[in-house]
């Protein structure tokens, strides 16, 4: 008589398993490492980015800018639009402006509110307005990387948000004129 051959065990169906789910994690790890390449763009943090009405401001802030999407950024109270290099960036919490006769003071107006803002250009072309008669104030920077391709009217659009902050004076010409109280 023959004695039966032996088989060899039957590999457990385990290893197929470990095997997908290797596949899984690195699938996973992939896309990790690709959401982590979405750009961060580094804005410094203002003095009072903790100011509770600085949350209000952010948070109510548009999508999109003149075609420029927003991006995340690294310090609270901060946002931008653009790519980075060439990208708009905001900070809620910056010191407000006392009046001022050496930059000019305008009234935008907006669809949702009129802001007064401080505008002026530095020597490399890169615009920085500043909220006037608002505490805290907002900063918006403006690079001549945007500019070339892009206006500054989208200010205006920005106005609902920054209304949040209440207006306690306003600029008219060069004079500082207070607010009426309501």
């Amino acid at each position: 008589m023959h004695a039966p051959t032996a088989r060899p065990p039957a590999r457990p169906r385990r290893h197929r398993h470990a095997w997908g789910a290797r596949a899984a994690a690195l699938v996973l790890a992939t896309a990790g490492l690709a959401a982590g390449c979405t750009p961060t763009i580094g804005v410094p943090v203002a003095d009072d980015a903790a100011n509770p009405v600085c949350a209000d401001v952010v948070l109510a802030l548009p999508d999109v800018v003149d075609g420029l999407h927003q991006t995340k950024t690294d310090s609270q109270a901060t946002t931008a639009w653009g790519e980075p290099g060439a990208a708009v960036t905001l900070r809620c919490g910056v010191a407000p402006p006392g009046p001022t006769a050496s930059e000019p003071c305008t009234t935008v107006p907006g669809a949702d509110a009129d802001v007064d803002w401080l505008a002026s250009p530095d020597a490399e072309g890169t615009w920085t307005f500043v909220t006037y008669g608002r505490d805290p104030a907002v900063e918006v920077k403006v690079p001549p990387t945007v500019r070339k391709d892009h206006s500054t009217a989208f200010i205006g659009d920005l106005n609902g948000p920054v209304s949040k902050i209440p207006q306690k004076h306003r600029c008219v010409g060069l004079d500082d004129v207070p607010t009426p109280a309501s």
